[in-house]
């Protein structure tokens, strides 16, 4: 009953700080890019430049056809940006507690919230990219449709899956300092394990399952069908059982170690 009521505590806390939380994911926003000349212009350059080599390599370069029926880089770049928006995070949310080690040392703040902050922090930015693909549609004359409104609840998935990941590795970190360069090079090889350039549907039945293993195949496709498939997310059954199982495995995990680990992050940072 104690561990309910601790787990319980440790989620409301976090709610009951919405507003601190924006206070603090917007100086974050800003802290990022405050040294250089253009500013948060930074955080849209590289996704963009990305997405325009992408373009010019694949589409004009090596010809692509077009892929479910649009150009290939409307069909690259949803699954793309959602795979930005959750690697940036992954990294930033892993280094938390070592870049805000001066919030962790005071004893009467919440340092559960800070990777909460970076989750916070990056959705803003996401946030404007999904305005970006609404206008990529629209250029491409890609009709809007009921389907796109399912990004919601796919933006949804990905911030629950990187709360649960970032509570567990950020509070690994401060112990084994490597872990964002382990995580950096997970995230390299997460791109290729993930329909993000490639579709499963060329692949062999048990390569698909397989690579389904890795939560992010769900939350890729899922925006790709958003915006390009149309397909509706209860259509995959199972699927969305297994993705929400991994996913609150991760989010209680990353809560429990977190909360034990805690009382330790002062001593080693």
């Amino acid at each position: 009953m104690n561990t309910a009521k601790n787990y319980f505590k440790f989620f409301t806390d976090i709610i009951k700080n919405q507003k601190t939380l924006l206070g603090l994911a917007k100086n974050d926003c800003r802290a990022k890019f405050a040294s250089s000349f253009l500013g948060i212009v930074w955080a849209f350059i590289q996704p963009l430049v990305t997405i325009l080599v992408f373009w010019f390599v694949f589409q004009v370069g090596f010809r692509n056809p077009p892929v479910s029926n649009v150009p290939f880089i409307v069909w690259f770049t949803p699954a793309y940006l959602i795979w930005s928006f959750f690697s940036e995070t992954l990294v930033s949310g892993t280094n938390c507690l070592i870049e805000y080690s001066y919030l962790v040392k005071k004893v009467n703040f919440r340092v559960s919230m800070i990777p909460v902050v970076k989750i916070l922090s990056s959705a803003f930015v996401h946030l404007a990219f999904i305005v970006f693909i609404f206008i990529m549609l629209a250029v491409s004359s890609v009709p809007f449709s009921i389907f796109n409104v399912q990004v919601v609840y796919y933006f949804l998935c990905t911030c629950v899956l990187l709360l649960g990941l970032c509570w567990l590795l950020a509070a690994i970190a401060p112990f084994v300092k490597d872990m964002v360069n382990i995580i950096s090079v997970v995230i390299q090889i997460g791109f290729w394990m993930t329909p993000i350039l490639w579709s499963p549907d060329t692949m062999a039945p048990w390569v698909q399952n397989a690579l389904k293993l890795n939560p992010m195949f769900y939350i890729c496709r899922g925006y790709r069908d958003c915006f390009v498939d149309h397909v509706w997310f209860w259509q995959y059954g199972y699927t969305n059982l297994f993705f929400w199982s991994i996913t609150l495995i991760l989010l209680f995990a990353g809560a429990y170690l977190f909360r034990r680990l805690r009382p330790q992050f002062a001593d080693v940072l």
